[in-house]
């Protein structure tokens, strides 16, 4: 990494609720990572005191870290709230449930350095356990090569919450988070995939890469997976409907097409007598009906809480 990269002063934001648990290991692993200049925003919304109790002591060991703890639920709005309180040019985001390689931020600054146009970057979120097990069920996802996601690149929905970064000259285009999406919020989920439309929409260039990889320590047991799915597909029903009805035609195609292939999939898992729930697909027909619990206001993109 040469001068200029080393001082490019990073922002990383660890939203949390009640996983005190788990946050040691997660902020630990932010704290040993080799890139020289960035600290750590712990946005607390935890309804106990275990969170504050194991920072407290790594807050005070590393004035990198910094612990707030804040009363209104809410993924989206802890997003905003720690933008809103770091000044690094590079925001990352990772999850409490996560632990990230000693490599991690220099590999997010090398990306956008190799890709200037680059201004929201999403990478790997593979299983920490090594089990058959593990892998299946744990939320995860892959990025096989990198790719630019841009109205000249081409677009696809894509993305986990809990291994991405953007330059923080983003936020000013596009705006915050949605706080009527994502977990803990009216609307279920899904922020990840609307921050990342919105960007898209607004001409500014996506980057997927392989190399900016974290580990999920959130493996979910069999009985879980349906109520998880359930939440999945209410909060991407809630996002494509906002943007249908913002008169995006490339969003009710996309819409239609989601619908279109998980109800197909269906239907040959079922050919094939293979399980198979419904909960997703039951999922996105509720987000997008209760989209219309909100207003939409079509220049920001943004839903309207009445």
């Amino acid at each position: 990494m040469d001068n200029q990269q080393n001082a490019v002063q990073v922002s990383v934001v660890m939203c949390t609720r009640n996983r005190g648990t788990k946050i040691g290991a997660a902020v630990a692993s932010v704290l040993a990572n080799d890139h020289p200049s960035f600290d750590l925003t712990v946005i607390d919304q935890s309804t106990d005191d275990e969170t504050r109790r194991v920072t407290a002591p790594m807050a005070a060991a590393d004035p990198r870290l910094h612990y707030v703890h804040v009363e209104q639920a809410g993924l989206s709005k802890a997003y905003n709230n720690g933008i809103d309180r770091t000044a690094g040019e590079i925001l990352a985001f990772t999850d409490d449930d996560c632990v990230v390689q000693p490599d991690w931020l220099r590999t997010i600054v090398d990306a956008f350095a190799a890709e200037p146009d680059g201004d929201l970057l999403y990478g790997q979120v593979l299983a920490l356990g090594a089990t058959a097990d593990d892998q299946r069920l744990t939320p995860q996802i892959t990025v096989e090569a990198p790719e630019r996601l841009s109205k000249r690149d081409g677009f696809r929905v894509f993305g986990m919450g809990a291994n991405f970064a953007a330059r923080r000259r983003l936020f000013a285009s596009v705006g915050g988070f949605d706080e009527v999406l994502g977990g803990g919020g009216a609307l279920w989920s899904s922020q990840d995939f609307d921050l990342a439309y919105r960007t898209y929409k607004a001409g500014d260039v996506i980057l997927l890469r392989p190399e900016v990889t974290v580990r999920h320590d959130g493996r979910r047991e069999a009985e879980d997976w349906p109520a998880l799915n359930l939440a999945y597909g209410s909060g991407d029903g809630a996002f494509y409907m906002k943007h249908v009805r913002c008169r995006d035609p490339y969003a009710l195609w996309l819409l239609i097409r989601k619908i279109g292939r998980t109800a197909a999939r269906w239907i040959v898992k079922r050919i094939l007598r293979r399980p198979v729930g419904t909960d997703y697909l039951r999922g996105l027909c509720r987000g997008a009906k209760a989209s219309f619990r909100f207003g939409v206001d079509r220049q920001t993109r943004l839903y309207i809480e009445r």
